[in-house]
């Protein structure tokens, strides 16, 4: 009985190495992880999630997915229903100073900043400065939206009054902005707080090299709406977006391009497939963007 008792001790003690390994290793890997997020962020991108990927669901369910996601930001289309003690309330200027505040701290417990908003479009000049005092309340750094061109004087003196960038999308036609020089053509002598909210797919859709966007827009992108698309279906009305990596965008590439230029700013990951179930597909895209940035930085 003795000999069997010394046998076993002998057996755990020779797979504790091997059991210990393993988990090192697994430890190995998610410091691995974290380090290349680190060196990205060290100069100069972060992630965020845009939360009309999540608008099938409430805002505080988007932060609860995005922090599984292990992302630090957000940025919060106007009209997402809050859900959580604000029930039906839906984000926009009307929020009370203190829903406001509350919103922000909520957000904040969870370890996530509310970065930015969009993409907000008004035709009424009145409304701009109601968007900026809230952008202003809740710390954001951008306001991702789409101008009317008769408002430009107005929204650049707001920018420079707030201190907020103005990150100007480009939906697809008859947006004022679905080509570059559309954009180029209003901010080239505007302040430097004006600049690009760059969709790459919605260029792609539109029939525009997503590079060649890039390069013309050098040093005037304040965030992008990162994605990669799939190649055009027979039948289909649009190109859904995929896993990155998986489709036709090339996205090494514009993350190389945008290397090269020196780009410091967002990408806003916005994942517009696979509606109710769509966090694994979008942890495949961090994994990638992670594998990417680990090897060009």
């Amino acid at each position: 009985m003795k000999h069997l008792y010394y046998i076993a001790l002998l057996s755990l003690i020779y797979l504790l190495p091997a059991c210990s390994g393993k988990q090192k290793g697994t430890d190995s890997e998610k410091s691995s992880t974290e380090n290349a997020q680190s060196k990205s962020k060290e100069s100069g991108w972060r992630l965020s999630m845009q939360s009309y990927s999540f608008h099938k669901f409430t805002f505080t369910e988007a932060l609860d997915k995005t922090k599984g996601l292990g992302l630090k930001y957000i940025e919060v289309f106007p009209g997402h229903k809050l859900g959580g003690k604000w029930g039906d309330k839906a984000f926009s200027t009307e929020l009370t100073v203190e829903e406001r505040s509350e919103l922000k701290q909520y957000a904040n417990e969870k370890g996530i900043k509310i970065i930015s908003t969009g993409v907000y479009t008004t035709d009424n000049p009145d409304d701009w400065e109601k968007m900026f005092i809230l952008a202003k309340d809740m710390e954001m750094e951008f306001i991702s939206c789409e101008p009317a061109l008769k408002d430009w004087d107005l929204i650049e003196s707001l920018a420079n009054k707030y201190n907020i960038k103005v990150s100007v999308h480009n939906h697809p036609q008859p947006s004022d902005y679905w080509n570059p020089d559309l954009l180029l053509a209003q901010i080239a002598n505007r302040s430097d707080k004006t600049g690009a909210c760059a969709d790459v797919g919605h260029w792609c859709r539109e029939g525009l090299d997503q590079i060649e966007c890039l390069h013309k827009l050098k040093g005037r992108i304040i965030s992008l709406h990162f994605k990669d698309i799939a190649e055009k279906q027979e039948g289909e009305t649009e190109q859904h977006d995929v896993i990155w990596g998986t489709g036709i965008l090339n996205v090494e590439k514009m993350l190389q391009t945008l290397k090269d230029q020196n780009f410091k700013g967002v990408f806003t990951i916005e994942y517009e497939y696979n509606w109710e179930n769509s966090v694994p597909d979008i942890k495949k895209c961090i994994d990638y963007y992670t594998r990417i940035t680990n090897n060009i930085f």
